[in-house]
């Protein structure tokens, strides 16, 4: 099978990639091959994977939807033919309240991040599969992992409710093995998170030997709500609290039944 993916310098995209070239025919999409912004080419394959994104929860409105709302829908001009697999994200859930095995839900309308709904105005464009995994992590993440680190002080690491929340974490290895079952399985929406959910506290744990201070909920997202107005970029978030202190857990039985997905 000839197989597109966009985004493929990144760490999702890279990966995909990687594991797809081991028995199909695969042109990498970056950047410098192909500004998804500017607009459709001439693409020819029988599926796309559309991986890339701008996932930064403080870029501007206008940025986030030029790349991941605009971007998606040029992608999907330029391979009109093609199977197509969109990489979204759990974000497109409801972030004000807790996510408790949740079953594929509608988009929500009302968000905490650019991202977020940038994410979701994406999903219009697509009709065949899309997989909203949550927080990816795993070999060559340069995102999830490095961003909650970088948040340590003196040895310690101050999370909302001390991260003693259950969340469905996604190993990379998982979302791949997703992907391809998607170039062939069922068209539709999926969760797609390992086997089952972990304390995030204790994923963390496994990462650093600094201490995990709590914070109160309320506490934490009423101080992101004062940085957020401050000038420059805030050290946290409405929305990166409300993902670290509120249960994020997904249910993945439609992507078991009809996938055949098997998280390892």
């Amino acid at each position: 099978m000839r197989i597109a993916v966009t985004g493929a310098a990144g760490f999702i995209g890279n990966a995909v990639a990687t594991d797809l070239e081991r028995d199909h025919e695969v042109t990498r999409f970056t950047r410098r091959e192909w500004d998804i912004t500017a607009g459709p080419i001439d693409g020819d394959a029988d599926a796309v994977v559309h991986c890339a994104a701008l996932a930064d929860d403080w870029a501007s409105l206008g940025d986030a939807m030029l790349v991941n709302r605009d971007g998606t829908r040029n992608v999907v001009a330029s391979f009109a033919a093609a199977r197509f697999v969109h990489i979204s994200t759990s974000s497109v859930y409801d972030a004000f309240v807790p996510t408790v095995n949740l079953a594929e839900a509608p988009r929500a309308t009302r968000f905490l991040s650019t991202y977020s709904r940038s994410k979701a105005s994406a999903e219009e464009f697509v009709s065949d599969v899309i997989l909203r995994p949550h927080a990816v992590y795993g070999p060559g993440d340069t995102t999830l992992l490095p961003r909650v680190l970088a948040g340590i002080r003196r040895r310690r690491l101050t999370l909302p409710n001390g991260g003693r929340v259950l969340h469905s974490l996604t190993h990379i290895d998982n979302l791949v093995q997703a992907v391809r079952l998607s170039l062939t399985g069922p068209p539709g929406v999926y969760n797609i998170a390992d086997a089952e959910p972990v304390l995030l506290s204790d994923a963390i744990g496994r990462y650093t030997d600094a201490a995990i201070r709590s914070i109160p909920y309320r506490t934490a997202y009423a101080a992101a709500a004062v940085a957020e107005r401050l000038p420059g970029r805030p050290r946290i978030t409405r929305y990166a609290v409300s993902q670290l202190g509120l249960e994020r857990t997904l249910d993945i039985t439609k992507a078991r039944e009809l996938l055949g997905y098997r998280p390892r």
